[in-house]
Protein backbone atom coordinates (compact mmCIF):
# COMPACT_ATOMS: atom_id res chain seq x y z
CA UNK A 1 0.00 0.00 0.00
CA UNK A 2 2.86 2.47 0.50
CA UNK A 3 4.46 1.88 -2.43
CA UNK A 4 1.16 3.16 -4.11
CA UNK A 5 0.74 6.22 -1.42
CA UNK A 6 -2.08 5.48 -0.30
CA UNK A 7 -3.18 6.43 3.46
CA UNK A 8 -6.62 4.90 4.33
CA UNK A 9 -9.33 7.43 6.13
CA UNK A 10 -10.78 6.34 9.23
CA UNK A 11 -12.18 9.04 10.71
CA UNK A 12 -15.88 8.32 10.24
CA UNK A 13 -17.50 11.82 10.36
CA UNK A 14 -14.63 13.07 7.71
CA UNK A 15 -16.20 10.42 5.42
CA UNK A 16 -19.44 11.00 5.72
CA UNK A 17 -18.32 14.88 5.12
CA UNK A 18 -16.99 13.55 2.00
CA UNK A 19 -19.67 11.69 0.67
CA UNK A 20 -22.46 14.68 1.85
CA UNK A 21 -20.39 17.09 -0.01
CA UNK A 22 -21.29 15.07 -3.35
CA UNK A 23 -24.91 16.47 -3.07
CA UNK A 24 -25.96 13.27 -4.29
CA UNK A 25 -29.16 12.72 -6.36
CA UNK A 26 -31.09 9.74 -7.87
CA UNK A 27 -30.00 10.42 -11.49
CA UNK A 28 -26.07 10.84 -10.25
CA UNK A 29 -23.33 8.20 -11.19
CA UNK A 30 -20.20 8.38 -8.81
CA UNK A 31 -17.02 7.32 -10.27
CA UNK A 32 -14.41 6.85 -7.38
CA UNK A 33 -11.01 7.04 -7.62
CA UNK A 34 -8.38 4.77 -4.94
CA UNK A 35 -11.79 3.41 -2.68
CA UNK A 36 -8.49 1.13 -0.97
CA UNK A 37 -10.70 -0.66 1.65
CA UNK A 38 -14.10 0.57 0.83
CA UNK A 39 -14.42 3.41 3.26
CA UNK A 40 -15.97 5.51 1.40
CA UNK A 41 -17.64 2.91 -1.02
CA UNK A 42 -19.80 1.68 1.80
CA UNK A 43 -21.48 4.75 2.27
CA UNK A 44 -22.28 5.07 -1.53
CA UNK A 45 -23.13 1.93 -2.04
CA UNK A 46 -25.86 2.73 0.90
CA UNK A 47 -26.74 5.76 -0.85
CA UNK A 48 -27.15 3.21 -4.06
CA UNK A 49 -29.42 0.67 -2.48
CA UNK A 50 -31.46 3.68 -0.85
CA UNK A 51 -31.92 4.66 -4.34
CA UNK A 52 -30.58 8.17 -3.95
CA UNK A 53 -27.75 7.45 -6.72
CA UNK A 54 -27.94 5.23 -10.09
CA UNK A 55 -24.69 4.03 -10.51
CA UNK A 56 -21.10 3.34 -8.73
CA UNK A 57 -17.83 2.76 -10.40
CA UNK A 58 -15.19 2.30 -8.07
CA UNK A 59 -11.17 2.22 -10.11
CA UNK A 60 -8.59 0.73 -7.88
CA UNK A 61 -5.03 0.09 -8.98
CA UNK A 62 -3.81 -2.60 -6.09
CA UNK A 63 -4.56 -5.85 -7.07
CA UNK A 64 -5.21 -6.78 -3.66
CA UNK A 65 -7.68 -4.06 -2.67
CA UNK A 66 -9.74 -4.59 -5.68
CA UNK A 67 -9.78 -8.04 -4.70
CA UNK A 68 -10.91 -7.23 -0.96
CA UNK A 69 -13.39 -4.64 -2.41
CA UNK A 70 -15.46 -7.47 -3.93
CA UNK A 71 -15.03 -9.91 -1.45
CA UNK A 72 -16.57 -7.21 1.16
CA UNK A 73 -19.52 -6.50 -1.16
CA UNK A 74 -19.90 -9.53 -2.56
CA UNK A 75 -23.81 -9.57 -1.90
CA UNK A 76 -24.41 -6.30 -2.77
CA UNK A 77 -22.53 -6.44 -6.05
CA UNK A 78 -24.46 -9.65 -6.89
CA UNK A 79 -27.77 -8.17 -6.08
CA UNK A 80 -26.97 -4.73 -7.96
CA UNK A 81 -24.79 -6.30 -10.30
CA UNK A 82 -25.43 -3.67 -13.26
CA UNK A 83 -25.80 -0.43 -10.99
CA UNK A 84 -22.24 -1.48 -9.00
CA UNK A 85 -19.20 -2.07 -11.23
CA UNK A 86 -14.96 -2.78 -9.47
CA UNK A 87 -12.50 -1.33 -12.19
CA UNK A 88 -8.96 -2.67 -11.27
CA UNK A 89 -6.33 -0.04 -12.79
CA UNK A 90 -4.69 3.21 -13.30
CA UNK A 91 -7.58 5.54 -13.01
CA UNK A 92 -5.16 8.44 -14.55
CA UNK A 93 -4.98 5.99 -17.74
CA UNK A 94 -8.98 4.62 -17.49
CA UNK A 95 -10.91 7.87 -16.60
CA UNK A 96 -10.57 9.68 -20.25
CA UNK A 97 -11.78 6.69 -21.86
CA UNK A 98 -14.33 5.54 -19.04
CA UNK A 99 -16.10 8.67 -19.55
CA UNK A 100 -16.32 8.03 -23.38
CA UNK A 101 -17.41 4.29 -23.22
CA UNK A 102 -19.87 5.05 -21.16
CA UNK A 103 -21.46 7.65 -22.66
CA UNK A 104 -21.70 9.73 -19.63
CA UNK A 105 -22.03 12.70 -21.19
CA UNK A 106 -25.55 12.67 -21.77
CA UNK A 107 -25.92 11.56 -17.91
CA UNK A 108 -24.60 13.57 -14.70
CA UNK A 109 -21.69 12.02 -13.03
CA UNK A 110 -19.66 13.38 -10.03
CA UNK A 111 -16.38 12.17 -9.16
CA UNK A 112 -14.52 11.56 -5.28
CA UNK A 113 -11.58 10.11 -4.04
CA UNK A 114 -9.21 9.83 -1.01
CA UNK A 115 -6.30 10.19 -3.64
CA UNK A 116 -2.74 8.95 -3.30
CA UNK A 117 -0.77 12.86 -2.54
CA UNK A 118 1.82 12.18 -5.34
CA UNK A 119 -1.04 12.23 -8.56
CA UNK A 120 -2.68 15.23 -7.53
CA UNK A 121 -1.27 17.39 -10.39
CA UNK A 122 -1.28 15.04 -13.14
CA UNK A 123 -5.08 13.42 -11.79
CA UNK A 124 -6.23 17.66 -12.40
CA UNK A 125 -4.73 17.91 -15.49
CA UNK A 126 -7.00 15.16 -17.00
CA UNK A 127 -10.30 16.00 -15.54
CA UNK A 128 -9.80 19.68 -16.84
CA UNK A 129 -8.93 18.09 -20.24
CA UNK A 130 -12.50 16.33 -20.24
CA UNK A 131 -15.09 17.75 -22.81
CA UNK A 132 -18.02 15.81 -20.36
CA UNK A 133 -16.65 16.72 -17.21
CA UNK A 134 -17.76 15.77 -13.53
CA UNK A 135 -20.45 17.93 -12.43
CA UNK A 136 -18.91 17.99 -9.22
CA UNK A 137 -15.88 16.79 -7.83
CA UNK A 138 -14.77 15.96 -3.79
CA UNK A 139 -10.95 15.37 -3.01
CA UNK A 140 -8.86 14.57 -0.31
CA UNK A 141 -5.56 15.90 -1.08
CA UNK A 142 -2.57 17.37 0.58
CA UNK A 143 -3.39 20.96 2.64
CA UNK A 144 -1.08 23.02 1.08
CA UNK A 145 -1.71 21.63 -2.35
CA UNK A 146 -5.27 22.87 -1.77
CA UNK A 147 -4.56 26.07 -0.16
CA UNK A 148 -2.43 26.47 -3.53
CA UNK A 149 -5.07 25.30 -5.73
CA UNK A 150 -7.60 27.94 -3.94
CA UNK A 151 -4.93 31.01 -4.02
CA UNK A 152 -5.63 34.67 -5.58
CA UNK A 153 -4.01 37.10 -5.93
CA UNK A 154 -1.52 38.29 -4.70
CA UNK A 155 -0.37 34.65 -4.34
CA UNK A 156 -1.91 33.18 -7.92
CA UNK A 157 0.18 30.12 -8.96
CA UNK A 158 0.59 28.12 -11.87
CA UNK A 159 -1.23 25.57 -10.24
CA UNK A 160 -3.93 27.79 -9.20
CA UNK A 161 -4.01 29.12 -12.51
CA UNK A 162 -4.58 25.99 -14.28
CA UNK A 163 -7.11 24.69 -11.97
CA UNK A 164 -9.33 27.81 -11.78
CA UNK A 165 -9.10 28.19 -15.11
CA UNK A 166 -11.62 25.26 -15.88
CA UNK A 167 -13.73 25.34 -11.84
CA UNK A 168 -14.15 27.43 -8.90
CA UNK A 169 -12.47 25.30 -6.03
CA UNK A 170 -13.10 25.52 -2.56
CA UNK A 171 -11.82 24.12 0.73
CA UNK A 172 -14.48 22.43 2.66
CA UNK A 173 -12.65 20.92 5.42
CA UNK A 174 -9.42 19.76 7.21
CA UNK A 175 -8.35 16.39 7.96
CA UNK A 176 -5.16 15.97 10.52
CA UNK A 177 -2.74 13.45 9.42
CA UNK A 178 -3.84 11.44 12.91
CA UNK A 179 -7.20 10.42 10.80
CA UNK A 180 -5.37 7.91 8.54
CA UNK A 181 -4.03 4.78 8.72
CA UNK A 182 -1.04 4.78 7.77
CA UNK A 183 -0.90 7.97 8.82
CA UNK A 184 0.71 10.20 6.41
CA UNK A 185 3.86 13.16 7.42
CA UNK A 186 1.43 15.84 6.32
CA UNK A 187 -2.16 16.98 6.73
CA UNK A 188 -4.90 16.97 4.72
CA UNK A 189 -8.09 18.98 2.95
CA UNK A 190 -11.21 18.50 1.44
CA UNK A 191 -11.69 20.28 -1.82
CA UNK A 192 -14.94 20.78 -3.95
CA UNK A 193 -14.58 21.18 -7.34
CA UNK A 194 -17.22 22.31 -9.31
CA UNK A 195 -16.46 23.03 -13.33
CA UNK A 196 -17.34 25.69 -14.84
CA UNK A 197 -20.07 25.66 -17.49
CA UNK A 198 -19.41 28.22 -20.17
CA UNK A 199 -17.01 27.18 -23.42
CA UNK A 200 -13.90 27.27 -22.65
CA UNK A 201 -10.78 27.80 -25.40
CA UNK A 202 -7.53 26.41 -23.35
CA UNK A 203 -4.57 26.41 -26.09
CA UNK A 204 -3.78 30.15 -25.74
CA UNK A 205 -4.18 30.25 -22.46
CA UNK A 206 -2.30 27.07 -21.03
CA UNK A 207 0.68 28.28 -23.02
CA UNK A 208 0.39 31.59 -21.81
CA UNK A 209 0.24 30.46 -18.15
CA UNK A 210 3.79 28.37 -18.67
CA UNK A 211 5.06 31.82 -19.65
CA UNK A 212 4.19 33.49 -17.17
CA UNK A 213 4.86 31.35 -14.27
CA UNK A 214 7.76 30.32 -15.52
CA UNK A 215 9.65 32.35 -13.40
CA UNK A 216 7.54 34.24 -11.11
CA UNK A 217 9.76 36.19 -9.12
CA UNK A 218 10.50 38.09 -12.88
CA UNK A 219 7.88 40.81 -13.81
CA UNK A 220 4.98 40.25 -16.22
CA UNK A 221 6.91 42.10 -19.02
CA UNK A 222 10.22 39.80 -18.44
CA UNK A 223 8.32 36.66 -18.64
CA UNK A 224 6.63 38.03 -21.48
CA UNK A 225 9.43 39.41 -23.18
CA UNK A 226 11.61 37.12 -22.48
CA UNK A 227 9.13 34.52 -24.47
CA UNK A 228 9.75 36.43 -28.10
CA UNK A 229 12.12 33.73 -29.92
CA UNK A 230 15.59 35.93 -30.68
CA UNK A 231 14.10 38.82 -30.02
CA UNK A 232 13.73 39.11 -26.18
CA UNK A 233 15.61 42.49 -25.61
CA UNK A 234 14.08 43.51 -28.84
CA UNK A 235 12.91 47.14 -27.03
CA UNK A 236 10.13 47.78 -30.08
CA UNK A 237 8.71 44.58 -29.10
CA UNK A 238 8.54 45.46 -25.14
CA UNK A 239 7.09 48.46 -26.07
CA UNK A 240 4.18 46.38 -28.13
CA UNK A 241 3.87 44.40 -24.90
CA UNK A 242 3.64 47.37 -22.79
CA UNK A 243 1.33 48.82 -24.96
CA UNK A 244 -1.20 45.47 -25.00
CA UNK A 245 -0.79 45.35 -21.35
CA UNK A 246 -1.64 48.91 -20.61
CA UNK A 247 -4.70 48.50 -22.76
CA UNK A 248 -6.00 45.68 -20.45
CA UNK A 249 -5.13 47.76 -17.51
CA UNK A 250 -2.49 45.18 -16.19
CA UNK A 251 1.24 47.02 -14.66
CA UNK A 252 3.85 45.10 -17.03
CA UNK A 253 6.08 45.76 -14.04
CA UNK A 254 3.61 43.64 -11.65
CA UNK A 255 4.67 39.76 -10.73
CA UNK A 256 2.28 37.37 -12.26
CA UNK A 257 1.11 36.39 -8.66
CA UNK A 258 -0.79 39.35 -8.83
CA UNK A 259 -3.17 38.70 -11.78
CA UNK A 260 -6.71 37.02 -11.74
CA UNK A 261 -7.74 34.71 -13.73
CA UNK A 262 -10.07 36.87 -15.79
CA UNK A 263 -6.72 38.98 -16.22
CA UNK A 264 -4.68 35.83 -17.12
CA UNK A 265 -7.81 34.84 -19.77
CA UNK A 266 -7.67 38.06 -21.71
CA UNK A 267 -4.24 38.27 -21.74
CA UNK A 268 -4.40 35.15 -23.62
Amino acid sequence: MKKLGQHFLINKNKIKKIVDALELKSSDTVIEIGPGHGEITKLLIDKLLNGQIAKLIAIEKDKNLIKGLIKKFQSTTNAQHSSIEFIEGDALKILPELTKNLKLKTINYKLVGNIPYYITGYLLRIIGEQKHKPSLIILTIQKEVAKRICATPPKMNLLAASVQFWAEPKIIGYIPKKDFKPMPKVDSAIIKLTPKTQNLKSKNYYSLIKILFKQPRKTILNNLGASIKHQALDIKNKEKIVEKLQKLKINPSDRPQNLSIEQIRELS
